[in-house]
């Protein structure tokens, strides 16, 4: 990742861990030496990505570090400011809050963008909690779909859950999904509502973490099965 005057820098895609745990726990050396070589960073919070990146690498200088951030709020020209250093050859690495960059995240903008102009992408190795919560769901992972959050409005939340439904059982496709974590208990309780007794829920909280619970079962079971899911990161996946 030497600096190279007669060409372009790389982008980074950087998995951070899901939660507060020990990163090279859960992440691969390779993320410790690129954060070693990389000055430049877009980053989704600059203090979390700080503290990552002192966890990663205690002795790299932080003053030296140069650090954008990239939010719902960031207009979308400042994106092309942002990837500047990579065409005096630089190397930017992108950090997320949780997980990989990219998916589900606003680095993607980055991404398309960094395509269009011929830079070079290198998604590295780390947690997705999407993908592990798939992996341990027992539910299909040959045909599944990721729909982000659902509607916050409790009668088209209810629609599309019935939707979601629906469409797992004709095409045999696992329905995945996210929600706010202090609203993550309305969403199950909707959800045991709405759907049929014998549909597959998963639910997937605290992946990675100590408290990790990962679980499978029909709404029937989930109704007898109390559960405490406020302000803990959950990944829900039904299937019919």
């Amino acid at each position: 990742m030497s600096k190279k005057e007669t060409s372009f820098g790389k982008i980074y895609l950087i998995p951070t861990t899901l939660g507060d745990s020990a990163p090279l726990e859960v992440v691969p050396i390779s993320i410790k030496r690129t954060i070693e070589d990389v000055d430049y960073y877009i980053v989704e919070n600059e203090k979390s990505a700080r503290k990552f990146i002192k966890k990663i690498s205690p002795r790299k200088s932080q003053p030296k570090l140069i650090i954008e951030t990239l939010n719902k709020y960031t207009e979308q020209t400042s994106i092309y400011e942002f990837i500047q250093p990579c065409f005096e050859g630089n190397d930017i690495g992108i950090i997320s809050e949780a997980g990989c960059p990219g998916v589900a995240d606003p680095g993607a903008d980055v991404v398309k963008i960094a395509h269009e102009k011929g830079i070079q992408v290198v998604p590295l190795v780390g947690p997705s909690s999407i993908l592990l919560a798939l992996m341990a769901s027992g539910l299909n992972g040959q045909n599944f779909a990721f729909n982000g959050y659902l509607p916050i409005d409790t009668t088209e939340r209810k629609k599309v859950i019935k939707e979601l439904e629906r469409k797992s059982k004709s095409q045999q496709q696992s329905q995945l999904f996210i929600e706010t974590p202090y609203r993550n208990d309305k969403l199950l309780d909707q959800m045991l509502k709405t759907l049929q007794g014998q549909t597959q829920v998963c639910i997937a909280v605290d992946i990675t973490l100590t408290t990790e619970y990962i679980a499978t079962k029909t709404v029937a079971d989930w109704k007898k099965t109390p559960m405490n899911l406020h302000k803990r990161p959950t990944i829900f996946i039904i299937q019919g």
